[in-house]
């Protein structure tokens, strides 16, 4: 069976394994060094969004809750230039919302209007980072035990490894950049696995086809040709993901900026990895046409699935 007009994806399989090297040292790097920039979901404090009857100047705000007291407070536009939102440390005081109204109506001649006020426990923080990391660890030997059973055990790891490479880079890019890690984002980032998976198991199933029925070509060929094969189905529910991220990005305000940001990098680095990481460790694991073929039954005419 002819093999004509197939991409050489697996030609770039060395250049893709230095890029992919890269990120990673980059993002374990800066995961080790900087770390992830916590949200008060996982730290605990108190959060406040106050709405300015006109643009609110963040840098009078900022100075009048240091000299009131208000030390290590992130101040920032929540939405609109109006709209304001105050990240505190940890705090019990249950009349906090109404002190600092207070504070920033000194010295204002305008309306300010306290919106929302809430408050995160240190306890509450700690047991949804460790249930957090228990999630992600969770869905990853989910997914190698559902590849396993539903491939091969080859198949697992390399669908393993490239969903872990997913995690570590969106991580990476969260951690270099700074960007608050909070729920939504570790949402995206279960999100992300899911869609990774999807992509690479309409990947595997193709190549798994192909090496029943393609009676020449070695494993190289038969894995290029697959990628091809997909290769249109792949880049089109990209795209069409990535239009829908993209407006959410842009017009779905700040309360989902993470979430966003997060979908987006998984999105483009989870399409990467489905064809050139999966892939590629097949190959490093020697894949061949007998990890594959169908179990003969004895008195049968023929096997299914192959002439």
């Amino acid at each position: 069976m002819a093999l004509d007009n197939t991409l050489n994806f697996m030609g770039y399989r060395k250049i893709a394994q230095i890029a992919s090297a890269i990120l990673l040292v980059i993002a374990i790097a800066s995961l080790s060094t900087n770390g992830l920039k916590l949200g008060l979901d996982f730290t605990g404090g108190t959060l406040i969004e106050v709405a300015y009857d006109q643009t609110a100047d963040l840098s009078n705000i900022r100075s009048a809750l240091e000299t009131s007291g208000y030390n290590n407070a992130l101040v920032i536009n929540f939405g609109s230039d109006q709209d304001v939102l105050v990240r505190l440390p940890q705090s019990n005081n249950s009349q906090l919302g109404d002190e600092l109204l207070a504070v920033l109506k000194q010295g204002y001649d305008g309306d300010i209007d306290l919106h929302r006020i809430e408050y995160v426990g240190p306890q509450v923080g700690e047991e949804l980072r460790e249930q957090g990391g228990l999630g992600l660890l969770a869905a990853l030997i989910s997914v190698m035990i559902y590849v396993t059973f539903r491939f091969q055990f080859k198949f697992s790891i390399g669908a393993v490894i490239a969903l872990a490479h997913d995690v570590i880079i969106v991580l990476g890019f969260f951690s270099l950049l700074r960007l608050d890690f909070d729920l939504t984002v570790l949402a995206a980032i279960l999100a992300v696995i899911g869609y990774s998976l999807n992509d690479t198991i309409v990947v595997s199933d193709r190549i798994r086809e192909n090496f029943r029925i393609v009676r020449k070509g070695q494993p190289e060929e038969i894995i290029n040709r697959s990628l091809t094969q997909t290769l249109g189905r792949t880049l089109m529910t990209s795209i069409t993901t990535l239009l829908v991220l993209s407006s959410l990005f842009v017009f779905g305000g700040e309360i989902i900026h993470g979430f966003a940001t997060a979908l987006i990098v998984g999105v483009l680095i989870g399409t990467y990895s489905s064809i050139f990481v999966a892939a590629n460790m097949l190959l490093a694991l020697n894949i061949s046409k007998e990890d594959l073929a169908i179990p003969v039954v004895e008195g049968a005419d023929h096997v299914d699935g192959m002439p």
